[in-house]
């Protein structure tokens, strides 16, 4: 007998492929209604000023990476590794890795027509932003729901803050760094996510919550009295962010006559805030303070703790009864208080 067949949808935001991408990927971006939460009327005229005028600063920074983003190499690299994990955790499973990219290709609605061709017999949505918000995975999982119609009972992991696959790989990951630049005493590490504005944070939206319970969590895990600080970066638009921004706590950490250890640590691809923000403006920025040394931690990637996370919380989905946005979030201790009501994991709880 053949067995059922298992497809697991990778969500990830994606990213232009060449310099003619850059205008209509910014355009799929901040006409988005998770981004800009204003009437189709407004938003869409304000989205095609908003990337016909950033065109040429972005396709700058895409031009630092040889002129598109690496993040479709990198969720294509991590799928492979991931369902050679399945292959161990699932094994009574056909298991198949499908890529949804929320702003670029391979779209939604293209993930969505590969999926229903294969048939599934289950369907696991699982995002690669391990901390929850509305911008992300939200807004990935309504595009889903709106293109997806085919068979295959689904389940939805929403969240994994505190997944103790993904926070050892974040531990391993800093103390490789901090060792190959010669273990230096006086730094301070920051963690540092994608920002948000605080709007979006206050109408109950747990991004912020859970991106400091990772880092805390992270910070448990290396132990040894490190000096630690999350940051936000990325800031765009004149709304108010929280904060404090990655810039100023790398001021912060100069002030105070300290280096710094930087892990982007809601970001487990390396894309452009990683490799340009973080490693090109942020460490000139650093230069330019005297903050020494600057040490930048890579991105998760395929580091076998956090893929092993992964099939973790696909087997755990599997083994629910129910299905849908109910699902609370698979392989964590973590749980939403209900101030936090925009995450589904609540959905699921009595």
């Amino acid at each position: 007998m053949s067995k059922p067949r298992l497809a697991v949808v990778l969500f990830n935001l994606g990213g232009p492929d060449g310099p003619k991408a850059v205008r209509p990927f910014l355009y799929n971006l901040f006409s988005d209604p998770a981004i800009i939460t204003l009437p189709a009327i407004v938003r869409l005229p304000l989205a095609a000023l908003i990337s016909t005028t950033r065109a040429k600063i972005s396709a700058l920074s895409y031009a630092r990476m040889g002129g598109g983003s690496p993040l479709l190499p990198e969720t294509t690299a991590q799928a492979g590794v991931l369902q050679a994990a399945l292959t161990e955790v699932c094994p009574g499973y056909e298991a198949r890795l499908f890529i949804a990219m929320r702003y670029w290709t391979p779209t939604t609605e293209e993930a969505a027509a590969a999926v229903q061709a294969f048939e599934p017999d289950e369907i696991v949505l699982l995002p690669l932003y391990p901390q929850f918000s509305t911008t992300t995975t939200g807004s990935s999982l309504k595009a889903w729901r709106k293109a997806y119609k085919g068979k295959g009972r689904v389940r939805e992991v929403c969240c994994y803050p505190l997944d103790d696959g993904f926070i050892d790989a974040h531990a391993q990951r800093i103390r490789a760094a901090w060792n190959a630049a010669g273990a230096p005493a006086d730094v301070r590490l920051l963690f540092s996510a994608h920002g948000l504005p605080e709007t979006i944070v206050a109408s109950g939206d747990p991004y912020q919550a859970q991106v400091e319970a990772t880092a805390a969590a992270v910070a448990a895990k290396l132990g040894g009295g490190w000096d630690w600080t999350v940051c936000y970066q990325s800031r765009v638009g004149r709304l108010k962010w929280i904060g404090p921004s990655t810039i100023e706590a790398i001021e912060a950490a100069g002030a105070d006559g300290k280096g710094v250890v930087v892990c982007p640590i809601s970001f487990v691809s390396e894309h452009v805030e990683t490799l340009v923000e973080l490693d090109h403006d942020y460490a000139e920025h650093a230069r330019a303070h005297g903050v020494t040394p600057y040490v930048r931690v890579p991105a998760l990637g395929v580091q076998a703790h956090f893929i092993q996370g992964l099939a973790r919380a696909v087997q755990t989905a599997l083994d629910r009864a129910h299905q849908g946005k109910g699902d609370i979030a698979p392989g964590s201790a973590w749980r939403c208080g209900r101030e936090h009501g925009r995450c589904p994991c609540l959905e699921g709880v009595p």
